[in-house]
C-alpha cells in the first residue's frame, strides 16, 4: 500500500459527544459518553450519523445544522436553525443529553465585546431550537467567557470547559471547569481553573480514554494546538507536545475530536489563518496524525463546531454470504466486473458471455477487519481490496493490512436501493468509478462524486 493519505476546526473547544438511546431512532449507546456510537462499523440496516452546529464565517448571529454519515461529507440539514433572542451565537458546542434533548452552549457576544455569560438552547430534533437561558460565569473581574465546551465524564457527570479572561488582561485566557449540579443542566458549580495548562491557552478540548484525560488547548502565543494529559479532570495536566508537533501548522484553533467507525480518532480544527476548516486522523492514541485536509463543501463557510455521533436505524443493508452483482447508480447498464484482477465498470447484459457474467458476480461476506462491514470475494476466492487506490482482487495473505484494505463500510447511496462503500482504513475514501475503472478516492463533497460512488446490489448474473 501507499502511505496513508491525508484523511482528515478560532476559538472554540469542540468535542465529539455521545449519542443517547433516548430516541427510537438512536440505537447506540451509553448516555452522554464520548463516541457512544462505538468504534465499529454500524450494524447491517443501521447508520452512523454525525451532527455539527456551526456559526457561519459570514454571520455570528445564527447557526446552521449539518449532518454526515462519514464525518467527512457534511450536508445541510437546516440553515439558520437557531438565532438567540439577543446578542450572538459563536463557538456552539452540542451534546445529546440523557433526557433525549440536544443542548448547545455558546459564546454570547462578538470577540470585540466583553462577554460574561454563556448561552444555552435545546432541541428535540436538531432542527427546531428553543432558547433556555444565559448563565453569568461567576469569576471576579471577568472580562470574557468564550468557547464553552461540553464534557461528559465516564461517571455521567456533565461539565463545561470555558476559556475566561479578566479585566486586568482581557486577552489572556485560562481554561475553567464547571459541573452541572442538576439533571436539567440549569445550575452549575463555581468555575475551577484546570491545573497545569495555565494562562494564555484557549479552546481546551478534552477526551477521556480509560483513566486518562487528554486535553488539546490552543497556545495563544504560538497559535499552535498543544497536547496535555492528566489522571484527573481538573489536573494537574502535563503538556506533552508543543509547537507543530502534529504537522497541523499554526494559526489553528477550535480543536474537536470524535471517534471514527474504524476505531481511529478524528480531530477537526479551524484554520482561521487561511480560511479553511481541517480534519486529521490518529490511530496510535494521538502520537501521530495524518496530514490535515480541508473538509469538502463546508470549509470556509462553517466556524467552530462540535460533533455529536449517533448510531441510527434505517441505514443500508446488504445480506452476507450471498452472491450479487453491482450496477452503477448513474450508468445503469454498467456493472462491476473483474478484468485481469482489476475491477472495472463495463456494460454487461443478457447477451454477455457466461465468462463475462461470472466475472461480474461476487459473494458478499462479513468484513475481514470488522464483521459489521463487508468484503467481496470472487469465484476463485480472491478478495476485492484497494492497492495504490485501485480496486483489484488478490488472495488473502492473512495480514491485518490486507483485512483492512478489503473491508468496506456501507453508506447510503444517492438512488433508491443504492449503497456507497467507504474504505475501512481510509475514512472518507469511497469506491467510485472514473473512466469506467473502480478506484478508492477521497470524497470531494460534490453530487457527482456521490453518484459515481453509488452502486445498486442486484440479482447475480450467474
Amino acid at each position: 500500500m501507499t502511505p496513508r493519505p491525508a484523511v482528515p476546526s478560532r476559538r472554540t473547544l469542540l468535542r465529539a459527544l455521545a449519542a443517547l438511546p433516548a430516541s427510537a431512532v438512536v440505537l447506540g449507546a451509553t448516555p452522554g459518553l464520548l463516541g457512544s456510537a462505538l468504534a465499529a462499523a454500524p450494524p447491517n440496516g443501521s447508520a452512523t450519523r454525525y451532527t455539527i452546529v456551526p456559526f457561519l464565517n459570514s454571520d455570528d448571529g445564527t447557526v446552521n445544522v449539518y449532518q454526515s454519515d462519514d464525518a467527512t461529507d457534511f450536508r445541510l440539514l437546516r440553515s439558520s436553525a437557531y438565532t438567540p433572542p439577543a446578542n450572538r451565537i459563536r463557538d456552539a458546542s452540542v451534546i445529546r443529553h440523557t433526557d433525549g434533548f440536544y443542548y448547545v452552549t455558546y459564546t454570547t457576544h462578538t470577540w470585540q465585546d466583553p462577554s460574561t455569560t454563556i448561552g444555552f438552547a435545546r432541541s428535540s430534533d436538531r432542527v427546531n431550537w428553543t432558547f433556555l437561558y444565559d448563565h453569568t460565569v461567576p469569576i471576579a473581574g471577568l472580562s470574557r467567557a468564550w468557547a464553552p465546551e461540553w464534557f461528559v465524564d465516564s461517571d455521567g457527570s456533565v461539565h463545561i470547559v470555558v476559556s475566561c479572561s479578566t479585566t486586568d488582561d482581557e486577552w489572556i485566557f485560562t481554561p475553567y471547569l464547571m459541573r452541572a449540579t442538576n439533571p436539567a443542566l440549569t445550575a452549575w458549580s463555581s468555575p475551577v481553573a484546570l491545573s497545569g495548562i495555565g494562562a494564555n491557552h484557549i479552546d481546551t478540548f478534552i477526551v477521556k480514554i480509560g483513566s486518562t484525560y487528554h486535553a488539546f488547548p490552543k497556545n495563544e502565543t504560538t497559535k499552535y494546538i498543544e497536547y496535555a494529559t492528566a489522571s484527573n479532570l481538573t489536573g494537574p495536566y502535563t503538556i506533552r507536545r508543543t509547537g507543530d508537533w502534529a504537522g497541523w501548522g499554526s494559526y489553528r484553533e477550535g480543536p474537536a475530536l470524535v471517534r471514527l467507525d474504524n476505531g481511529g480518532w478524528r480531530i477537526f480544527f479551524d484554520g482561521y489563518g487561511d480560511g479553511n476548516y481541517y480534519y486529521s486522523d490518529s490511530y496510535d492514541t494521538f502520537a501521530t496524525w495524518s496530514a490535515p485536509a480541508a473538509l469538502p463543501a463546508i470549509s470556509g463557510t462553517a466556524r467552530h463546531f462540535t460533533v455529536v455521533k449517533e448510531t441510527i436505524a434505517g441505514g443500508p443493508a446488504l445480506a452476507r454470504n450471498v452472491t450479487r452483482s453491482f450496477c452503477s447508480a448513474n450508468y445503469s447498464t454498467r456493472y462491476w466486473q473483474q478484468q485481469t484482477s482489476l475491477l472495472n465498470l463495463p456494460v454487461v447484459s443478457s447477451s454477455s458471455t457466461t465468462a463475462e457474467k461470472r466475472a461480474a458476480t461476487f459473494t458478499v461476506v462479513a468484513g475481514l477487519a470488522d464483521s459489521s462491514g463487508c468484503s467481496f470475494r470472487d469465484a476463485a476466492g480472491n478478495y476485492l481490496r484497494h492497492w495504490d487506490f485501485r480496486a483489484r482482487f488478490d488472495p488473502d495473505d492473512g495480514t491485518s493490512t490486507f483485512a483492512k484494505d478489503a473491508t468496506f463500510i456501507l453508506r447510503t447511496g444517492t438512488a433508491s436501493g443504492a449503497v456507497r462503500f467507504e474504505s475501512y482504513n481510509y475514512p472518507g475514501h469511497y469506491l467510485r468509478h472514473y473512466a469506467y475503472q473502480l478506484r478508492v478516492e477521497r470524497s470531494d463533497g460534490t453530487d457527482l462524486f456521490r453518484q459515481d460512488s453509488s452502486f445498486v446490489p442486484v440479482t447475480a448474473w450467474t
